[in-house]
């Protein structure tokens, strides 16, 4: 039911659509969601209207439909992304696309404006856009500028209609969340009327109206997620009806399977069964290298063992229901709205899932929460910290952190040609410049930093960039130090590339390896393997050994180690992918300690099964946290 205390916002298919909904909820207002071609009779009693953002062009698709009546609600209206573009079409600006790209953090100066009060005149924001208005429309002013010659944020005075290029709903906005308290009370005048203190309840009324009489068969990888879903299940349905199934996929972490039924009966959790399916999922992986595949093969073979286990128990599938602990992010980047780009198709989420979910037949309990809600619930109902604080580990296990290939990709690096906006001629793209010395040439001290070439490496992973799907290359740079110069250089050299090459969504450094054989290295042809499987094992034990007994990596939300069949003698590598996040939709890479590291790197080389040992800098956008 519509509240007339309520800010609506119309999803015209960006990632970020529900977290703008939690934010607002956070504020203490009522929030919903509505499709992007809502009449503005149905929006007539809200108090403020937020247009998302979303993976269309305004300057290149066909626009998505819109009521053009809610422009003339009289109703304070804002404008993210697709939405500021949108808004500037609609009063007779113009968008321009491809020439002022932006992903990740970007310096802003704002001007003076109601939405922008205590808002400091320099803050950083958070950008994923390819398109940006270049020219403002009627009746507007531009009130901020990240000087890249786009549009950063406007104002129309008169109708209180405002257009934010960057995306304050994300927590890289430093800002963000006074900026949206502006909109909300100063701007909308709106009331506080939701409380988080019914969230539980709410959920669990929930659980007992979808399950009714069933019961429940509950998949669990003993992740956060799937644990506090057990323990929600039990809670309301009781333990007799709630059956926990943890599959060994042979793709888990060293010990992980054993660790988990030890940890969970320990919790209470005594009704835990695993299934052995190394085998069945390395023959039904084999030979393949594309990771949608990989990732539907992996969703399907779990159904497939569902229905083996409960006809082995003879469960009746009418008395049962599928459960499964999906939280949100893994809903809106498999394309889980009507306008959303699928970014990767989660374990979760492949096709025969979403027709079961059409069907009644999947229960989700915390389908609509984040990672860092989803602990505070664990929290509430009493799970030990060590079960709830656990770093994330994907549903696929390292079956999505072990690279493939079959060879038939060009197989060398090549150095990247072309430079960003404002490096200057003759300067390659390893030697950019700090954002003191954006556009000009680099002082003598910042030079020796990087050295040698950048390199577009023959290895193609996932992203999001703009809210679209890309699956491109990583680049490549080679630090001739590693100081707190260049780790600080590195939040700016990444975006920049990033930015400037299309074809580019992650940016590594070479952490160890001989450097002058980067260039005879190559692609090789390699595929999901025990052998393979077992030493990604081993690697991420020792990595994970050093990150959780260093109460100076707590900063490190999850640490991906992935393995990838690029090299000269071993003909294998490895990436370090550490970052730091909330709630995943928006993460930036962490820094491991040096002392750390350092003990890291001289435990895999002594391995001496790997060629090089890279360092995965890249934001999320444009990179995912998972490279497959």
């Amino acid at each position: 039911m519509q509240s007339n205390n309520e800010i609506a916002i119309l999803d015209f298919g960006s990632q970020y659509t529900h977290l703008i909904g939690r934010r607002i909820r956070e504020l203490g207002v009522i929030s919903h969601i509505y499709h992007n071609d809502a009449s503005a009779d149905k929006l007539k009693n809200v108090v403020g209207i937020i247009l998302s953002g979303g993976p269309r062009s305004v300057a290149r698709d066909p626009k998505l439909a819109y009521d053009p009546a809610i422009f003339k609600l009289g109703i304070p209206i804002l404008g993210l992304c697709y939405g500021h573009q949108l808004m500037a079409d609609v009063f007779g600006g113009a968008v321009g696309s491809g020439q002022a790209r932006e992903y990740g953090l970007a310096n802003m100066s704002v001007f003076p404006a109601p939405i922008f009060k205590k808002v400091p005149k320099k803050t950083t924001v958070w950008m994923s856009h390819g398109d940006h208005v270049s020219k403002m429309p009627l009746g507007f002013k531009q009130i901020a500028t990240t000087g890249n010659d786009s549009v950063a944020a406007m104002y129309n005075p008169d109708k209180n209609f405002y257009g934010f290029q960057f995306h304050p709903e994300v927590n890289h906005t430093k800002a963000g969340k006074i900026m949206l308290n502006n909109f909300v009370f100063d701007i909308c005048k709106a009331k506080k009327n939701w409380t988080t203190a019914t969230m539980l309840a709410e959920i669990e009324a929930d659980i007992k109206k979808q399950a009714g009489d069933k019961n429940v068969f509950l998949l669990v990888s003993g992740g956060v997620d799937s644990t506090v879903c057990f323990a929600l299940l039990e809670k309301v349905l009781g333990k007799k009806r709630v059956y926990g199934l943890h599959v060994d996929s042979g793709m888990m972490r060293l010990n992980e399977s054993a660790l988990v039924k030890t940890t969970l009966c320990k919790a209470g959790f005594d009704n835990l069964h695993v299934y052995n399916a190394e085998a069945e999922y390395l023959e039904a992986l084999k030979g393949v290298t594309e990771p949608e595949t990989k990732r539907k093969i992996i969703g399907d073979l779990f159904l497939d063992i569902v229905d083996k286990v409960m006809a082995e128990k003879k469960m009746d599938n009418n008395d049962w229901l599928i459960g499964q602990g999906t939280i949100y992010p893994d809903t809106i980047e498999s394309g889980g709205t009507k306008n959303a780009d699928r970014i990767k198709t989660h374990h979760n989420r492949v096709p025969r899932i979403v027709e079961m979910i059409a069907e009644g037949k999947i229960i989700e309990p915390i389908r609509e929460l984040y990672k860092d809600e989803v602990r505070a619930i664990g929290k509430k109902l009493g799970l030990p910290g060590a079960l709830i604080s656990r770093h994330p580990f994907p549903g696929p296990g390292l079956g999505i952190r072990c690279l493939c290939g079959d060879g038939t990709m060009s197989s060398s690096p090549v150095i990247l040609s072309g430079r960003p906006k404002g490096t200057p001629s003759g300067k390659d793209l390893s030697r950019l410049s700090s954002p003191r010395t954006r556009g000009s040439a680099l002082g003598k001290s910042q030079i020796p930093v990087f050295t040698g070439m950048t390199y577009r490496l023959p290895l193609r992973s996932v992203g999001v960039q703009g809210d679209e799907r890309s699956y491109a290359h990583p680049a490549l740079i080679i630090p001739s130090k590693l100081n707190n110069t260049a780790w600080k250089q590195f939040e700016t050299i990444a975006p920049q590339i990033t930015n400037s090459h299309k074809e580019i969504n992650r940016v590594m450094f070479l952490l160890s390896g001989d450097k002058s054989k980067i260039t005879t290295s190559q692609l090789n042809s390699a595929y999901l393997a025990k052998v393979r499987l077992d030493l990604l094992r081993k690697i991420d034990t020792i990595v994970n050994k050093y990150i959780l007994a260093d109460k100076n990596c707590k900063h490190i939300w999850q640490l991906p180690v992935v393995i990838v069949p690029f090299g000269y003698d071993k003909k294998e590598s490895i990436v370090l992918r550490p970052v730091e996040s909330e709630e995943a939709m928006t993460v930036s890479f962490a820094r491991i300690p040096d002392a750390t590291l350092k003990k890291i790197v001289k435990e895999i080389s002594a391995l001496n099964a790997v060629d090089f040992i890279f360092y995965d800098i890249t934001n999320k956008p444009p990179g995912t946290i998972e490279w497959e």
